[in-house]
């Protein structure tokens, strides 16, 4: 009489809890067009804005520009009234002006509102993170990055978000800060010495790291 056995299959199917796979984000935040309508949009209105003779007064070169624009305005006025000859000269030489003052104010708002629009990603990024956090005997548990405390670790393996600010404590990696620096060339990050500082919302490029959160969300 044979006896019929049967072999456990291999590959057993993982928890939802252990899969890998569920601790990546779904979903990575993209970068800004560089002329983004909505940044297009603000920094059109701000380069009026700026026009404030206080606000100008930080920038001195702009704001010699911008008088000499008022004074050759108020001369090509006073020529249109009076009738003088000559106009068509006054006017290129105010619209010249006038355009240079307004393109370096839409130049410097197009910097800060790409900036600030980096920044509010990077708040986002830091909000949403998932984060693989390393538990007591080493057991990995997901949870979101509002939740990591200053002394957390967390595991960042390549494709990862690093989930917080914090220090390389085991390995190293490339790690992308674009989204801080505006650098494209990736940075090498490490444990001790001076290349160990990461920044939350970045993202790891290539192999493996454990980080040690220093700050609290």
């Amino acid at each position: 009489m044979s006896t019929l056995t049967t072999t456990p299959n291999s590959e057993t199917p993982q928890s939802p809890q252990n899969d890998p796979s569920s601790l990546m984000p779904k979903k990575l935040t993209r970068s800004r067009p560089l002329f983004d309508p909505e940044i297009v949009g603000r920094a059109t209105r701000q380069s009026f804005v700026k026009l404030n003779p206080i606000t100008l007064a930080k920038n001195p070169v702009m704001f010699v520009v911008e008088v000499g624009a008022a004074l050759t305005t108020v001369l090509l006025l006073r020529d249109i009234f009076t009738g003088a000859g000559g106009i068509g000269f006054s006017l290129q030489i105010s619209i010249w002006l006038w355009f240079t003052v307004l393109f370096a104010n839409f130049a410097e708002a197009m910097a800060e509102a790409r900036g600030k629009a980096q920044a509010d990603n990077l708040r986002k990024s830091k909000t949403d993170t998932p984060a693989k956090r390393i538990g007591p005997g080493g057991k990995i548990e997901q949870v979101s990055s509002s939740s990591l405390r200053s002394g957390d670790v967390v595991l960042c393996d390549a494709g990862d978000m690093i989930p917080g600010d914090g220090e390389v404590t085991e390995g190293i990696a490339t790690v992308d800060e674009s989204v801080i620096t505006g650098e494209s060339a990736p940075v090498i990050r490490e444990s001790g010495g001076d290349r160990s500082a990461v920044t939350g919302g970045t993202k790891v490029l290539s192999d493996q790291v454990k980080i040690k959160i220093t700050s609290n969300p």
